[in-house]
């Protein structure tokens, strides 16, 4: 056998959207160490605060930065030249409340859109993994039967992020139903319900905010709120297998762990953290007093609407097809504080002990 034979290819490029979020950092984190190379898109190349980490954690690796965004349909087809495969985590969530379709739903959907347009044009492109949300599946809290893959929410009683995630969804697999035969490539969604974990991106995002509030004390009493958890490592895990497994293209995977309730949160980081100094509150706010201060907070009262039963979710996919067993939620809420805390998004007391680095632990 020649030399020439015994050359292997070079690994598939792999382009990943929002590669400095959150969960795109996973995402990226998890396929170079499967041993892609990924292309990763931020909005600005020069942007410090969102690209340092990204640089410091992959030095010398295979991961290349571009500069591409949801608003600009243009810069993604240089983009998405040349891989194989895409994922499109990128999807606009502010922290404030949102006052127009032009915040959410417009670069939601017409984002989603330009880059399977890309994906098109480009006609190297085996696959996309689309990140949607549990938002896209599931109406309300509380139901009695378990949601699954088949379910829809209904876009038209959804606030203007859980409508931009249902219609972009619904976009996409249209746009790959009216492809051609001949032109079609696979699509494999995932719609995780509400992330948490360890961060390592240098922005703060809504993922944050109940471990950030608790650990600041903003408030002085739990409320009283189920959370449906899953682990950003496992998220990341699945954007992964959805990439890989044939069974997994064609299909919606939700993503889910267990609901916990929040003064439940309050009591494995008040066990954790109160000897450090962090005075995480104790008492549980009364229901009567929950919706008075609604009536004055709205994101308490949009939280209280949406999370006041536990919601029920078939995580039968996510186990059985791409075989990913859920983190218990006590670690991944203590792996988050940590990871806050060694950010910079929570301050240091005098009685901290850090528990090193969180990316030796994952």
């Amino acid at each position: 056998m020649d030399d020439e034979d015994d050359v292997m290819p070079p690994p598939a490029v792999v382009l990943v959207t929002g590669a400095s979020g959150f969960l795109g950092t996973h995402v990226v984190r998890t396929l170079l160490q499967a041993g892609y190379r990924v292309r990763g898109t931020v909005r600005s190349v020069q942007d410090e605060q969102k690209v340092r980490h990204l640089r410091s954690m992959f030095p010398g690796s295979q991961l290349e930065l571009v500069e591409a965004n949801l608003n600009k349909p243009t810069t993604w087809v240089e983009a998405v030249q040349g891989c194989r495969f895409v994922h499109h985590v990128a999807s606009p969530f502010p922290l404030g409340n949102p006052r127009t379709v032009d915040e959410l739903i417009r670069p939601a959907v017409d984002g989603t859109l330009a880059i399977l347009k890309a994906c098109h044009s480009a006609g190297g492109v085996d696959r996309v993994v689309l990140t949607s949300s549990m938002v896209a599946i599931a109406d309300q809290s509380g139901n009695k039967v378990p949601y699954n893959e088949g379910h829809w929410a209904d876009p038209e009683k959804a606030n203007f992020y859980g409508k931009s995630k249902i219609l972009a969804e619904r976009a996409a697999w249209q746009f790959i139903k009216d492809l051609p035969e001949g032109e079609k490539f696979e699509l494999a969604v995932v719609n995780p319900s509400l992330i948490a974990g360890p961060t390592f991106h240098g922005s703060p995002s809504s993922s944050m905010e109940p471990v950030r509030r608790l650990m600041m004390r903003e408030v002085k009493m739990v409320p009283r709120f189920w959370l449906p958890v899953v682990d950003v490592r496992n998220v990341a895990l699945a954007h992964l297998r959805c990439m890989e497994l044939p069974e997994a293209a064609g299909h919606r995977h939700i993503l889910f762990g267990s609901n916990m309730w929040m003064p439940d949160l309050a009591r494995v980081l008040r066990k954790e953290f109160k000897p450090q100094g962090y005075k995480v509150p104790k008492c549980a706010m009364p229901g009567f007093l929950l919706s008075l201060v609604g009536c004055f907070d709205k994101d308490i009262k949009d939280t209280k609407e949406m999370a006041s039963k536990p919601v029920k979710m078939d995580n039968g996919r996510m186990v059985n097809v791409l075989g990913i067993k859920p983190r218990k939620a006590d670690e991944t809420y203590i792996d988050m504080a940590y990871s806050m805390i060694e950010a910079g998004f929570l301050p240091k007391t005098e009685k901290y002990k850090t528990r090193g680095s969180i990316i030796s632990r994952l």
